[in-house]
């Protein structure tokens, strides 16, 4: 078997372990990312699309939403860009010989690296009722297979549209128009498994759901706190910027459960240092905190600053600002002075001089940034942490000014778009009345369900239709018995999609794959060659243009995919029927215009996009604008939580491998952390082991512990000791989503709790003779 070939059987597990290594990138983040290209694609299409990858004439990298530096490199990607990149210019083909060849069910055995490994999909299928397997079916017909599904449905709301961050703005744009005109605002995305916490904490206290700053800002930066998030992983080109915040003499503090390599020391392989130097030491102090006790340090540093005000009043908090722009300080204060330092101590894990070091580093910065990703998003308490990061950077003015500021790094490369082109169930009224009266239509007003609501719709059987634009709902979704059960569930399941995964193993009565372009695939309709838009994690809206062959001949756009669905769907229905989709599709541009009259600063869209980098939205709060009922910047007094596992139990918080995209592991390794072969394994503190009697890489079983009583058992993993806080564990997803209850989820954001899941391991028994 060439090395390009799709494998046969599944890998299985062969753990080895490796001390977890103390720096990132380097010559060898250069080597894996080659011969990972290499082993998906040829030497010329590896260099087609790495040379294109992140330029202003090229495409964007699907990996992350981290923003492209004005000054681009000719390599402007990282390791993990760059095999994603190859992941989706793979030249293996899932055919309709494959689908023949495996049954649903045989399909349904399988792992996601063996889906993932198939390759692309090449035409669309349809595994009808009481099938057993996939089978051809042509464009035409499945539309008409859909739409007849849609229009038979006793009320819209019986559908569900479900939209990752992978899509481009334009099918966003047009994705919400089509479920809006055919009448539900039942939009889930991926932005209520990940981010929904920071839009909701940010609009609450800010009147904006995003963050306020620039690259610019993360260069100009005295202090930038790194909190619950691992950049080495998951957006590795950060660490090129945090390289630069340490040049221009900032300071970063990383605040994580456990220890990350790229936070340690980077090497960045574009500069000579990177490669036969030492590198950059990136983190300045780490702050190794329990899992959930983010909120608790913040407030200590809250006290902290109050009290140094108390000591020299006039020197450490920024009055004017707080008299001019914000409200509830008093309220604030007044809460936080309760703030007991034995609850801080015993929630974070951290000593007092640890804090207290912090603490010093904000007193002597003028300029202070706090970053965070999914490790505070996805806690149960969440919402009033991010509160308490606002409030922290409000004491001193770090708001509205450069090198300041709320910086929420987002995971896929548009999930920020998609929500600015409207796909969200509670869209408020002014984006409505927009689009209303551009497309001559009265949009549903009611809220629709997000993607926790919408499992329990499906299971209730209050939803029978399900369509996923992009992502892989079944392995991104919590309590996995459950969400697969909901999907089981439906009369039918869509998913537009460019490669297999597990939640096309999952189906309804009536199952269809709608295969699409990818993003690095050139797309030509009618009017010509298309480029599609995205925008960044810090609201930078920019051009990505396809430069590879398509895979298939039978692929279409995802543009041209909800143009027709729509098309055929609401014909001869009242709103939206008028709407020019045919014209859309040909033209992208069209599309471009649309929004621009509808999205609030989007103005002159396709002129302004064209430019070098694309141009930046505004966001009000750099205007000191706060968009809030009190018209100012929101103190929260935010009750003190602290998350406790009872005696024989730890915290398990989920986590991906290095070698990982989303829910998608490329690898079986995690070679930054010393894991190779396997990724059944569960990271615990030594003590801890010993304390619950379980032996280095010793055979247990995971299970969760939740009010219901329910069961919920990830089997059969390995136990490894790691630097882990004490009383906690971490082991990855998707794996371990089946012990996330449906019901565990975030106050406010409604998002599943991945990060603070109460288990015990339980020795697996090994049968006697």
């Amino acid at each position: 078997m060439s090395s390009r070939e799709a494998p046969e059987v599944d890998p299985v597990d062969d753990l080895k372990v490796t001390p977890p290594k103390t720096w990132a990138a380097g010559v060898p983040a250069v080597a894996h990312a080659l011969k990972y290209s290499l082993g998906e694609t040829s030497p010329k299409r590896t260099a087609l699309t790495l040379l294109n990858v992140n330029q202003t004439k090229g495409f964007d990298c699907p990996g992350c939403a981290w923003p492209d530096p004005k000054d681009r490199h000719t390599n402007e990607y990282c390791e993990n860009g760059a095999k994603h990149v190859a992941d989706e210019a793979t030249t293996r083909r899932v055919t309709r010989e494959f689908f023949a060849k495996h049954s649903v069910a045989d399909l349904d055995q399988r792992s996601d690296l063996w889906l993932n490994q198939q390759g692309r999909l090449t035409e669309p299928v349809v595994k009808r009722p009481g099938g057993t397997h996939y089978e051809p079916i042509g464009w035409d017909e499945a539309f008409e297979l859909v739409a007849g599904e849609l229009n038979g449905l006793a009320t819209p709301d019986e559908a569900l549209f479900y939209v990752s961050g992978r899509i481009n703005n334009e099918a966003a744009f047009l994705f919400q128009l089509f479920v809006r005109a055919f009448g539900t605002n039942n939009l889930p995305d991926c932005s209520n498994m990940c981010h929904e916490s920071s839009g909701s904490a940010l609009g609450q206290t800010l009147g904006v759901g995003k963050g306020n700053v620039s690259l610019e800002d993360i260069h100009e930066a005295d202090l930038i706190f790194v909190v619950g998030q691992n950049p080495g992983t998951n957006h590795p080109r950060m660490l090129t910027a945090l390289e630069e915040t340490k040049r221009n003499g900032g300071r970063v503090i990383a605040v994580n459960p456990l220890p990350e390599a790229g936070l340690m020391r980077f090497k960045n392989p574009q500069k000579p240092r990177g490669v036969v130097g030492r590198g950059t030491v990136i983190a300045d102090q780490f702050l190794q905190i329990r899992p959930g006790g983010d909120l608790a340090l913040f407030q200590a540093l809250n006290r902290l600053l109050l009290e140094a005000e108390d000591e020299a009043p006039g020197t450490v908090l920024d009055h004017r600002f707080i008299e001019e722009d914000t409200h509830g300080f008093e309220e604030f204060a007044a809460h936080t002075r309760q703030v007991a330092w034995d609850d801080v101590l015993r929630a974070t894990g951290l000593t007092r001089e640890e804090i207290e070091e912090a603490h010093r580093a904000v007193l002597s910065s003028k300029k202070v940034i706090v970053c965070w990703a999914m490790g505070l998003t996805q806690q149960k308490h969440a919402v009033p942490t991010i509160r308490e990061i606002v409030n922290f950077l409000l004491l001193r003015g770090n708001l509205g000014r450069h090198g300041a500021g709320v910086c929420p790094v987002r995971g896929h490369s548009n999930v920020q778009g998609d929500r600015t082109m409207g796909i969200w169930e509670k869209m408020p009224d002014a984006f409505l009345d927009a689009l209303g009266q551009e497309f001559s239509f009265e949009p549903p007003r009611d809220h629709g369900w997000d993607s926790v609501d919408a499992i329990r719709a499906m299971r209730d059987g209050r939803a029978r239709f399900f369509l996923a634009a992009a992502g892989n709902f079944v392995r991104a979704a919590p309590d996995s018995e459950v969400t697969e059960a909901a999907l089981r569930n439906c009369s039918m399941t869509v998913q537009i999609s460019t490669k297999l995964n597990r939640s096309h193993t999952v189906c309804g009565e009536t199952a269809l794959i709608l295969p699409t372009l990818g993003r690095s695939d050139r797309d030509v309709q009618e009017s010509g060659e298309q480029f599609v838009t995205v925008e960044n994690s810090m609201s930078e809206v920019h051009v990505s243009r396809g430069r590879l062959d398509p895979a298939s001949p039978d692929l279409l756009s995802e543009v041209a995919i909800i143009s027709r669905l729509a098309e055929r769907t609401l014909a001869g229905r009242e709103g939206g029927a008028d709407v020019p989709w045919r014209e859309f599709e040909k033209d992208y541009g069209l599309v471009r215009d649309r929004i621009a009259r509808v999205v609030p600063g989007f103005e002159d869209f396709n002129e302004r996009v064209v430019a070098p980098g694309g141009f930046r939205l505004p966001n009000a709060v750099n205007d000191r604008v706060y968009r809030t009922a009190s018209g100012k910047a929101e103190f929260t007094a935010n009750e003190f939580t602290e998350l406790v596992a009872p005696p024989g139990h730890l915290v398990l918080q989920s986590l991906r491998s290095h070698d990982q995209w989303n829910t998608i592991p490329y690898a079986m390794d995690d070679r930054y952390r010393g894991i190779h072969d396997a990724r059944r394994v569960v990271l615990v503190n030594e003590a801890d082991l010993a304390e619950l009697g379980l032996a280095d890489e010793e055979e247990v079983d995971i299970v969760s512990v939740w009010s219901d009583g329910l069961e919920r058992r990830a089997p059969a993993f390995k136990v490894v000791p790691y630097p882990t806080p004490r009383g906690s564990a971490a082991a990855y997803y998707p794996e371990t989503n089946v012990l996330v209850p449906l019901d565990s989820v975030a106050d406010v954001s409604n998002t599943p709790t991945s990060k603070g899941v109460v288990v015990r391991l339980e020795k697996v028994s090994v049968p006697v003779g």
